[in-house]
């Protein structure tokens, strides 16, 4: 009679529980299937009954999942292509509900703006989709042009909504992130011609128009000829305008049919004023006295000219900001060597499948994340941790895509394809921290909604001002104080400040093999006054080793070694593996064992070769009458006072060895606390250990505090108590047992090598297993912070001390009243400032001493 047969399906595309529920509820109605789904794992396990058709259900399985929105890989023993027959077992109609639902379910989708050109700008999209019922969050990034947005919403309104809003937007849809960067590669290269094009227009007018008035030309108009002359140069200028600074215009309008303003406003504004004052003198000279017949025409023109010529050196400078995330993308490679029915074919890396076998020779990128099964070789693996050295790879031990095969060839069965392997997980998570924005930058933000109206106001004020107490000709002065008001005051800078800095942090996070997941951990952990460390695959490597081996007989050593593993062979216990790895290390034959019997909470006994053996703790010596003599004693009192666990093993009767395994520390553990110890971080390790172990591991790596015998749930009581106190915790660890405490602390550290959970959990994730990484982290961290604040403080007194000068607060002192032009200039110079200061942060090496 035939059994029922279960399948395990990775699961692409949920990104919480509500997803994994939803997929359970739609097995839940095929008829003889029973799953699981588990979300952490991103897979299902779904068992179908032997009273059903097994094709007949996989196709229905593989038609839910597809009908929910997400995808999964078919199954080697059913070929989809020959089930085409109508299935009963599912509701159509359910299936397209579903699907529906699923549209609407809370997701993260990301979109390209046009038309966004200040923090203004910003404020005004993430506050329109803000107002939409579902939106859980949106986050603009201005160097980018792209906006963030999660929840329930379908992608058609949110582009209908930034559109509302006098922007232009649209899908990133399903192209690969290699694509999306050529892309946005092309269209900023066409983007600075376009603007270097412009600024060549509007200076071909400007440069001759200010060198005749800088030679002593007349810019008055007194007779019909000059009239003439300067009204066909206004026609011209108003041309330039168009060809050159549309956008500008374009843009104002839109915002004012929003009623919203931006940094295009102003500039709408100030060129339009000046434009305008000018053709009022040129068409009704009479209208004005003498004194104020003064034209304008080259500041409309050189303002332009300048603010053009300023937007395209900041786009130029901002692609270097996001080089790091270039570098990573280019590191996916575009073909894999697949070995399928025996031949090799090189093939897409998309068209790439789970357990697909692919052959990899010396000098090639790993295209997926596979295991591999034939072959030595060894990988360079810095591109993704940040770590010089290549590692060596055999068989079992698994290969990530993007690292680079040095010096084997090797075939490797794959795990992982597509945007599940460690690469793609990467790139979004870095991508998704250079949208995200820190608990500073969306203050500037809400600050600079304000300061648009408010200059305008002042622009008012200033010309209000000029016109009542100003010498004459008032009415030129008037003109001129508020153009140049409005010109200087352009917030391009302050919009600028936080993501620019933002993006190269974050980048330079992810050179050294730091995954920084949001923008809050990445300014909270330059605070962190204490560091919470796991001890276990922390501070320690996590992995047990034979570390001494004390003969009571004269037995060699090996030989004792080789009865010890073949005995530990039967038992799966860590510190048996520790033994069994000890003795494969020295290409030790491990034997069969047989009467094999593992004893509770004492240890294990068998045979091997005729030899009866007993292995395990000295309550085992004990009761099996085995004599432990005092130097015996001894030598385990002291291995276990030096963190060490000491096992004794008798053969036929008499205690033979006392074998001691340890968990050793990682070779930079005390010099990286020494390195968090020297910015004042107090650190404090947490552990489940005893008392005794858990104070040599202490005393080692130099740590003064530390909590020994602390259950899971305790972790996160620690976390708590500490921030009752008023301290910002960090919370550093690598497993299940962490999380809890991961998600309390104020910045969750994981560490890589660690499990999947625990790096869901944490707010920072640490490729590399080395706590110099967190150090690292911390480090930029800081300097992100404090490049984040020079930038906010220079943009900030920019505008505090520039709008002042240009409503003539020096005029009544000095004589000295701001051009426009040299307003213009100023302006588009202050945002490549700010730009060039954010990357200097590419040039950030943390201090290892």
């Amino acid at each position: 009679m035939p059994s029922s047969r279960t399948l395990t399906l990775p699961i692409e595309g949920m990104s919480c529980n509500g997803c994994a529920n939803r997929l359970q509820r739609a097995f839940d109605e095929i008829e003889g299937v029973s799953a699981t789904v588990d979300f952490p794992s991103k897979s299902a396990q779904l068992t179908i009954a032997a009273s059903v058709d097994y094709d007949n259900s996989v196709h229905a399985i593989l038609a839910v999942i597809s009908a929910k929105g997400y995808q999964t890989t078919t199954p080697s023993d059913y070929d989809s292509a020959d089930k085409s027959a109508t299935l009963t077992v599912i509701d159509s109609g359910k299936a397209e509900a579903d699907a529906t639902e699923l549209t609407a379910h809370s997701n993260t989708q990301e979109l390209l703006i046009e038309g966004a050109t200040c923090a203004s700008c910003v404020n005004k999209i993430e506050k329109s989709l803000h107002a939409l019922t579902g939106v859980q969050q949106a986050q603009m990034n201005l160097p980018l042009r792209t906006v963030s947005v999660t929840g329930n919403v379908a992608k058609e309104t949110l582009i209908a909504t930034i559109v509302a809003a006098g922007y232009q937007a649209k899908s990133t849809g399903n192209a690969s992130d290699q694509q999306l960067l050529e892309e946005k590669q092309q269209a900023e290269q066409i983007n600075y011609q376009k603007l270097i094009t412009q600024m060549w227009i509007a200076l071909g007018l400007g440069i001759p128009l200010m060198l005749y008035g800088m030679l002593g030309g007349a810019m008055t108009v007194n007779t019909a000829i000059e009239r003439t002359i300067w009204l066909v140069i206004g026609l011209i200028c108003v041309a330039v305008m168009y060809f050159a600074g549309r956008h500008f215009y374009i843009a104002a309008w839109r915002a004012l049919l929003n009623h919203s303003a931006s940094m295009d406003t102003l500039i709408a504004l100030g060129t339009g004023t000046a434009w305008l004052y000018s053709m009022v003198v040129v068409i009704s000279p009479e209208a004005l006295p003498e004194m104020a017949r003064h034209l304008y025409f080259e500041a409309s023109a050189m303002i332009i000219a300048f603010v053009n010529l300023g937007l395209a050196l900041e786009l130029k400078a901002r692609g270097r900001t996001s080089e790091a995330i270039q570098r990573l993308i280019g590191l996916q490679a575009k073909t894999a060597r697949v070995i399928r029915n025996g031949k090799e074919v090189d093939i897409a890396i998309a068209a790439v499948l789970v357990n697909d076998l692919v052959r990899v020779r010396p000098g090639e990128c790993i295209p997926v994340d596979g295991k591999v099964c034939e072959g030595t070789t060894s990988v360079d693996e810095s591109m993704l941790t940040g770590e010089p050295m290549p590692v060596k790879k055999g068989v079992d031990d698994e290969v990530a895509a993007g690292t680079i095969n040095k010096s084997g060839t090797i075939i490797f069965r794959t795990l992982r394809v597509g945007k599940e392997t460690a690469l793609a997980r990467i790139i979004t998570m870095v991508k998704r921290a250079q949208n995200a924005k820190p608990p500073i930058g969306r203050l500037a933000d809400v600050i600079a909604s304000y300061f648009v109206p408010t200059i305008i106001i002042i622009a008012i004020g200033s010309a209000l001002a000029w016109l009542n107490f100003g010498p004459q000709p008032s009415i030129a002065f008037a003109v001129v104080s508020a153009t140049t008001v409005l010109i200087i005051a352009c917030p391009c800078a302050l919009g600028l400040a936080t993501p620019m800095s933002v993006m190269v942090g974050v980048g330079k996070a992810a050179e050294a093999g730091v995954l920084i997941r949001n923008g809050e951990a990445l300014q909270n952990a330059s605070k962190i006054t204490v560091m919470l460390l796991d001890k276990t695959g922390t501070i320690t490597l996590g992995k047990p080793k034979v570390t001494d081996i004390y003969i009571t007989n004269n037995m060699d050593e090996a030989r004792l070694l080789a009865l010890a593993a073949s005995l530990e062979s039967g038992s799966e216990h860590p510190l048996a593996e520790a033994i069994v790895e000890s003795a494969k290390a020295r290409k030790i034959t491990i034997n069969r064992v047989s009467d094999f019997n593992a004893i509770v909470a004492q240890g294990v006994e068998g045979k091997v070769q005729n030899r009866q053996l007993l292995l395990g703790n000295q309550q085992l010596m004990v009761s099996q009458g085995i004599a432990i003599d005092d130097n015996s004693l001894k030598v385990s009192k002291k291995m276990a006072k030096a963190a060490k666990t000491p096992i004794f093993f008798a053969i036929d009767g008499q205690l033979a060895s006392v074998i001691a395994v340890a968990d050793p520390i990682k070779e930079d553990s005390l010099a990286a606390i020494k390195r968090l110890q020297k910015r004042g971080i107090r650190v404090i390790m947490l552990t489940g250990d005893n008392q005794e172990t858990a104070q040599a591991v202490a005393d080692d790596v130099g740590i003064s505090e530390f909590f020994a015998q602390v259950p899971p749930e305790d972790k996160a009581k620690k976390v708590a108590e500490l921030q009752a106190q008023g301290e910002i915790v960090g919370m550093t660890g690598d497993g299940i047992n962490d999380a809890p405490a991961l998600a309390l602390a104020n910045v969750g550290f994981a560490i890589g090598t660690g499990t999947d959970i625990a790096i869901e959990s944490a707010d920072i994730t640490l490729m590399r297993g080395s706590l110099h990484s967190l150090a690292d982290a911390i480090a930029v961290s800081k300097a992100t912070l404090r490049n984040i604040k020079q930038n906010l403080v220079g943009a900030f007194i920019y505008n505090v001390a520039g709008v002042p000068i240009a409503a003539g607060v020096l005029f009544p002192f000095f004589g000295l009243l701001l051009n426009p032009v040299i307003a213009g200039c100023a302006m588009a110079l202050s945002s490549l400032t700010v730009v060039s200061n954010a990357n200097r942060l590419r040039f950030f090496k943390a201090k290892t001493d």
